[in-house]
């Protein structure tokens, strides 16, 4: 790469020094330096190696990378830290193929933990099971004397054994909730298995997470965060516990990542709860913790069929699936929400639910005029095309879960049957929304799928899960190139988060918020990015990760 003319802010010997890099700054101009150095955690110069004398003096560390990578750190515009990272210390079963490998597994881990009221886990993936429908009679075989639950890796299902159910008062009169249902065995039994709301029938007698485990579960993700080059976060339905766990990390000065708390308070939010939305972004907001958003859920998912369609799943007999939110609601709250100052975060997976959410938009727009609100949709797995440009026209920015285009059997055995192949041509357009102009930005949903932005870049480019180079590539008229999915994870979530004039991009003045690649990704095939390790991880100039070895 070429080195674009050095550029530098302030005086004075620098605190830290790169030379010899191949910085990709992704600036306007996406232009290319080869040094860099920070002092007082902000970025006193980028350029080449021709560095002024005065920036390195007695104390300055000077690292030759020897042309290792240097990018803007990533940030997650769509993850559960604080969920995924507890559930990291119960049973998971996300890399399972079998229902035998996740039932050994279980009764394995039910075994060793014989303190344990209620056997928890997660990860089970719905194409495992016929239907995505596993039953209480498997769960009873590996844990006959304690309840169980078991969340699916998308979390809008869950695996419940018999116990569970009688605990939760659970029989075969019992009415689906509202956004929810049970599934049922021939004869009207409930079959083990929960959609949705119908969840929290169970989850409500759960035992309560205690700070100590919710701090635990904090320290895991951000630990694992900072070693994938993550250093800011979009931390999606956090609730006030979280809060609690986020600040006072912050507080004790152990906090390693930037938290943009989307406030999630329950679906459809009534209007009591606006208050307690205020109180929490003042409350809890410090150095290092914003609770700005509030996440409204619009739908479910199209494999456990409680996605909002416009028209009818294919095996559904003419059932298109319920919004969770009345049309005409959802545009008074986002106009309210709006107009208190709040970014709005929507989860709308299927066409008429994303199209009810850009409605509601464009209702809070007209009403309360025209400001730099960045409301946001995530995940975006069907757009109608007639609704893609208007991501552009309402400035709303469009939130992918680019590792999710891969094929899969979600997709090829549990969507596009039902869809059939004109409507499954626009699962997840990420190609044809970032060719209007809009603002694209890239999350994980992890613990949904892996946490590592490197994954996801790979896959938005070749639509095929990493390390399987004989798999088809999936969709191909969707994958967009390097540039791109870099910019999804760096400046474009930045300006989804409000912090692109701070972050996201390698810029004098900017805060150091840096990552150094072991190789540079635009001289790696796009088959081994997965492959490509972070070897420091800085956050405002400080290392909070470092590779053992560097080679």
């Amino acid at each position: 790469p070429t080195s674009r003319s050095g550029a530098t802010r302030e005086a004075g010997p620098a605190d830290l020094v790169f030379r010899h890099a191949a910085v990709y700054t992704v600036d306007a101009a996406r232009s290319w330096a080869s040094a860099v150095a920070i002092r007082n955690g902000r970025i006193t110069y980028v350029g080449g190696d021709s560095i002024p004398p005065a920036l390195i003096g007695p104390a300055t560390e000077v690292v030759d990378l020897k042309g290792r990578m240097i990018l803007p750190a990533f940030q997650d515009g769509h993850v559960h830290p604080i969920d995924s990272g507890v559930q990291l210390g119960e049973c998971t079963v996300d890399d399972l193929k079998t229902g035998t490998e996740i039932a050994d597994t279980i009764r394995a881990y039910a075994h060793a933990h014989p303190e344990l009221k209620w056997v928890r886990g997660n990860g089970w993936q719905l194409p495992v099971f016929r239907n995505g429908n596993p039953s209480k009679a498997a769960l009873d075989s590996v844990v006959p004397d304690r309840p169980a639950l078991f969340y699916a890796a998308d979390g809008h299902s869950a695996w419940v054994n018999s116990k569970a159910l009688e605990l939760a008062g659970i029989t075969k009169g019992t009415a689906d909730p509202a956004n929810g249902r049970i599934e049922r065995a021939p004869g009207g039994e409930p079959s083990g298995t929960l959609r949705e709301s119908a969840i929290d029938l169970v989850a409500k007698i759960l035992p309560e997470r205690t700070p100590t485990e919710l701090s635990a579960g904090l320290q895991r993700a951000q630990t694992m965060a900072n070693k994938f080059g993550i250093t800011t976060v979009l931390s999606a339905a956090t609730d006030e516990a979280a809060l609690r766990a986020y600040s006072a990390a912050d507080r004790h000065g152990s906090l390693t990542f930037r938290v943009i708390a989307a406030l999630h308070l329950g679906d459809p939010l009534p209007d009591s709860m606006l208050p307690k939305l205020r109180d929490l972004r003042t409350r809890y907001a410090s150095p290092r913790v914003r609770p700005t958003v509030v996440k409204l859920f619009a739908d479910g998912v199209i494999e456990a069929r409680t996605a909002a369609l416009l028209a009818p799943y294919g095996d559904r007999k003419g059932d298109p699936g319920k919004p969770i939110y009345d049309p005409a609601a959802l545009k008074d709250l986002a106009a309210e929400l709006d107009q208190d100052g709040f970014q709005i975060h929507v989860h709308a997976i299927g066409d008429r639910a994303i199209r009810m959410t850009l409605d509601a938009y464009a209702y809070a727009r007209a009403r309360n005029g025209t400001h730099d609100a960045r409301h946001t949709i995530t995940h975006l797995e069907l757009i109608d095309p007639d609704d893609i440009p208007r991501f552009r026209a309402l400035g709303v920015v469009a939130n992918f879960q680019a590792f999710w285009a891969n094929g899969d059997e979600y997709l090829t055995k549990m969507t596009e049957p039902t869809l059939g192949a004109a409507r499954s041509r626009w699962l997840y357009p990420i190609e044809s929304v970032y060719r209007t102009g809009a603002v694209v930005s890239g999350g994980s949903d992890w613990s949904v799928s892996s946490l590592n932005p490197l994954d996801a870049i790979e896959v938005g480019i070749t639509h095929r899960p990493p390390n399987q180079p004989n798999q088809a590539a999936w969709h191909l008229a969707e994958r967009v190139d390097l540039p791109t999915m870099i910019a999804m994870y760096t400046i474009n979530a930045a300006y989804q988060n409000h912090q692109d004039r701070e972050t996201g991009s390698v810029e004098v003045g900017k805060l150091a918020d840096l990552i150094v690649l072991d190789r540079n990704l635009f001289e790696v095939p796009t088959g081994e990015i997965h492959s490509v390790r972070v070897l420091r991880t800085l956050l405002e100039g400080k290392t909070v990760y470092q590779a053992d070895r560097p080679d």
